[in-house]
């Protein structure tokens, strides 16, 4: 396996290791973001995400839209929920999911943005 060149001086930079070392989140906060980044993997939780991304939809909307069984998007609904990036509220017998706030949006919208560069 072939080594990644370095820096071609000898010494290191102290200054910037420590600026590094003080901005390095804390182990729990860099495994609490590697398990939000895993939800969202898959493409079905970021399908579901996306259908959110402008509208309040009951599961069976979901469902239906998506081409799932409502047992599906309810599992995958109780993920998103547990990792706060969906919320719901009721609506008389209804049960509207949408997404959780204007965080979700973001990573949603700059994703795509990213992606379609």
């Amino acid at each position: 396996m072939k080594e990644l060149p370095c820096c071609e001086a000898v010494e290191t930079h102290p200054e910037q290791i420590a600026r590094a070392a003080r901005d390095l989140p804390d182990d729990d906060t860099l495994f609490a973001l590697a398990d939000l980044y895993k939800i969202f993997g898959d493409s079905t939780r970021l399908r579901i995400l996306y259908v959110l991304f402008d509208a309040e939809l009951c599961v069976c909307d979901i469902a239906e839209l998506l081409g799932m069984t409502p047992s599906a998007i309810s599992h995958q609904l109780r993920v998103l929920k547990q990792s706060s990036l969906v919320k719901y509220r009721k609506s008389g017998k209804s049960v509207l999911y949408s997404l959780a706030d204007d965080h979700v949006h973001t990573i949603l919208g700059q994703g795509m943005e990213h992606v379609c560069e």
